[in-house]
């Protein structure tokens, strides 16, 4: 076996690797990657488990003593939760508190009711976009869906015509912005810095939600037209509410943790002085732990008290929405996990090493690695993860903006062509009553379309700034 210096996992200043080393390396990472696919997708084994026993596999084939291995994959999971757990909690919290007080059909109802006709497909993009800025993506579904198709069937609108833009301002909102889970890992593992990623990613979310929402959804329209299944319009959380919250105090908590956080990023760039008491007053109420939590504790009063919600009702919410996000902490834990153990085996240094000699542009290798991740896994949330380890070091001498165009770049590759291997690929065909081969002319190929778009717009974002 060649040498590659297993020392790497502790030394401060590890010997090059040779090329054959580079190829065990090569090797190592090939098989972690088959290993994890493979368990997700033949053995259907969790994610969390498919990641660790991929990590592990990586370090063996490495050369690397399982010992340092575990110290590895442990030091990721933890720092990772520690960084993102506390935010993915917070915005599950503020999700629940905006889907049990009635304050997101608030939003949905008001905004509808200013629409019609042509304008109701960009109706759908903008309730999508605001619904989806604090929810998961299979929540934002959840509580879209019945919007959808009660539109789609007192309107008489073609089902794809509305339900298309309502499922492009999620998935949008989901692989490029955050407080969502993706975005912040790839953050936290290439060192992005988090105002200037949201204020990036919603610059290139906008024209991208445009071309993938509305514009797609004409031609969508065209080849699958499907009658709304009526059986699958639930009920919705507010028809058992005595009252709701109002539009304009619902639409500021919603919209409170991305306003605070670009203003932070606005006065880091105005001011530019770490003593400066302005500057730090804001590194404080824009950082995104405190931005989420006043949210969510303004979120009490402006949702929860104008629905009538008393306070013994607040603890019993937030354990309901905490439940649910136990899968998805230890799925990004596990990617953390994977991401050190990439690192401390000197695979980082060898991507970086053997990018040099290519002639392909870092945000180009991000969004292809993570491309080929989610057509392997089905996984936008594993793709992630495992992309922001591989290419992590490609951002070490990165601008800021670039920094936080390489996390846009991984992030729009991993929503690209979502087939059966994807949780989401069911849910919506179920959801819309349709059959494989109408799902992915429709939902498979808007998400390669926002992949794409948002790909592009990244890369000629980083030619001029």
């Amino acid at each position: 076996m060649t040498r590659l210096s297993v020392e790497m996992l502790a030394a401060d200043a590890p010997e090059p690797i040779t090329s054959a080393g580079h190829a065990q390396l090569g090797i190592a990472v090939l098989a972690g990657i088959a290993v994890i696919v493979l368990l997700i997708t033949k053995f259907k084994l969790h994610a969390f488990l498919s990641l660790t026993i991929g990590s592990l596999a990586l370090g063996a084939i490495a050369g690397a003593p399982l010992d340092k291995v575990l110290t590895s994959f442990s030091t990721g999971l933890g720092t990772t939760v520690a960084g993102v757990g506390v935010l993915i909690a917070l915005g599950a919290i503020l999700g629940k508190m905006l889907a049990d007080s009635g304050g997101a059909d608030q939003i949905v109802d008001t905004i509808l009711e200013k629409a019609g006709g042509r304008s109701m497909p960009w109706a759908m993009v903008l309730i999508a976009s605001v619904i989806g800025l604090p929810l998961f993506f299979e929540v934002g579904i959840v509580l879209l869906i019945p919007v959808v198709l009660m539109v789609a069937k007192r309107g008489n609108y073609s089902l794809m015509r509305i339900g298309i833009p309502a499922l492009a301002g999620l998935s949008v909102m989901h692989g490029l912005v955050p407080p969502h889970p993706g975005p912040l890992v790839a953050i936290d593992a290439v060192g992005a810095d988090l105002g200037v990623t949201l204020a990036l990613g919603v610059l290139v979310a906008i024209p991208t939600v445009i071309i993938a929402g509305p514009v797609f959804s004409k031609y969508a329209a065209r080849w699958v037209d499907v009658p709304v299944p009526e059986k699958m319009i639930p009920q919705r959380p507010s028809e058992e509410l005595d009252r709701r919250p109002g539009f304009g105090a619902t639409l500021f908590t919603v919209l409170l943790p991305v306003i605070l956080m670009l203003a932070k990023a606005l006065v880091d760039i105005v001011v530019d002085d770490p003593e400066n008491p302005a500057q730090r007053v804001f590194d404080v109420i824009g950082a995104p732990l405190i931005a989420l939590l006043a949210s969510v504790l303004v979120g009490i009063f402006t949702l929860l008290r104008p629905a009538g919600f008393s306070k013994e009702r607040l603890s019993p919410l937030v354990e309901k929405s905490l439940m649910p996000i136990a899968g998805i902490l230890l799925i990004v834990g596990a990617g953390g996990g994977f991401k050190q153990t990439l690192i401390d085996t000197g695979v980082g240094r060898m991507v970086l090493d053997v990018s040099k000699d290519w002639a392909i542009p870092a945000l180009l290798l991000a969004w292809l690695i993570a491309v080929v991740i989610r057509l392997a896994t089905g996984s936008a949330t594993v793709a992630t993860v495992s992309a922001a380890g591989l290419v992590a070091p490609l951002a070490a001498d990165m601008s800021t903006t670039h920094a936080a165009l390489l996390v846009l770049a991984i992030g729009a590759g991993s929503l690209f062509f979502s087939h059966v291997n994807d949780a989401g690929f069911w849910l919506v065909k179920e959801y819309f009553g349709l059959s494989v081969g109408q799902n992915i002319k429709t939902w498979s190929v808007m998400e390669t379309i926002i992949s794409v778009v948002a790909g592009g717009l990244v890369l000629l974002l980083s030619l001029v700034i």
